[in-house]
């Protein structure tokens, strides 16, 4: 449905048209195609799945409410006029009509605004790639969501009674590279769902490699959908954090990591730059498309912190080097 549109609460504040309290305002715009039924995929993490019981409006932890097209739209551009948004991300569910929704959406921000539009889609045709590209989509992130093929087919596959596929997964998003270049495209990776840290290293350096930067979420368990455990160890979550930094810093690699029961404990670099990295608190900051943000997508204000919506302060750096190395 063309009319509605689905607007993240925090960009609703932004945009005037929500009242709200945050120590952080989004920098991006977050959209997702407005659909009455639920997704035709079933990941089990996912509130919008098929056989989810739960409500419609949650992506992560994050709300969506249901707004009008064009006012969003509108508001969005005199945002960006203000410097108050820099970028739009639309997010997809998988439906039948969702790519004309898409272009619809982008070609009316493209009327009245030259914000830059990030996409997240399900694996698309190479036509439909080059069609988006053509629009004006400077990124395109395809979520493989887990770290290993064998997590991918438990929660998004086939023993999810779903209707992915790793290896589609993996050829689209390289057939994307192709289209739109190196580092132009990401994929998201839930951090919490039974991987190792060295099954999330390996996978971040293999998509480095192939020109695929990767942005890092926390499991974040939501009512009612088929999938509730407790978010990861906050110990796991920031070692691949680090390594992740390292390995699109081209500081490190994974060859040069080494591991003790497939957990990191040399990240491949000397005491002195894993310091100053650390102390940075740049790895700890949301990661994704350029002047994304995502304030409180997967935490609660006040509450445990997996991904940062700004620089930590030196109080806050200090107790990341306890939840790191646990002393």
């Amino acid at each position: 449905m063309k009319e509605k549109v689905r607007v993240s609460i925090g960009t609703l504040k932004v945009l005037g048209m929500e009242l709200l309290e945050t120590d952080v305002d989004t920098r991006t715009a977050y959209l997702q195609t407005y659909h009455t039924e639920k997704c035709i995929a079933n990941c089990k993490f996912c509130a919008q799945a098929r056989k989810a019981s739960s409500r419609m409006d949650n992506i992560a932890r994050g709300l969506y409410p249901i707004r009008e097209t064009d006012i969003v739209i509108s508001r969005i551009a005199r945002a960006y006029k203000y410097n108050l948004l820099k970028r739009v991300c639309i997010q997809t569910m998988n439906y039948a009509g969702m790519f004309s929704d898409l272009i619809f959406l982008i070609k009316e921000i493209k009327k009245i605004s030259e914000i830059p539009i990030s996409v997240g889609v399900y694996p698309l045709s190479r036509d439909k790639f080059v069609e988006l590209k053509n629009l004006g989509i400077d990124k395109i992130v395809i979520p493989l969501d887990a770290v290993t093929e064998d997590i991918f087919d438990r929660i998004k596959g086939k023993r999810a009674d779903s209707i992915y596929e790793w290896h589609t997964h993996m050829n689209s998003l390289l057939n994307a590279v192709d289209i739109f270049g190196r580092y132009n495209v990401g994929t998201h990776l839930i951090i919490g769902l039974g991987e190792t840290e060295k099954d999330a290293v390996e996978i971040i350096q293999r998509l480095w490699n192939s020109g695929i930067y990767s942005a890092i979420f926390a499991y974040t368990p939501i009512p009612n959908t088929q999938l509730y455990i407790k978010s990861p160890e906050i110990g796991h979550y920031r070692r691949i954090q680090i390594a992740t930094y390292l390995i699109e810093n081209e500081l490190s690699e994974f060859d040069r990591m080494k591991f003790k029961n497939k957990m990191i404990i040399d990240f491949g670099v000397g005491p002195k730059c894993l310091e100053d990295v650390i102390n940075s608190g740049k790895p700890f900051i949301t990661k994704g498309c350029p002047d994304c943000n995502r304030p409180y997508s997967t935490e609660s204000p006040g509450g445990l912190i997996y991904n940062y919506p700004r620089m930590p302060t030196n109080d806050e750096i200090k107790n990341i080097k306890l939840q790191i190395y646990g002393r």
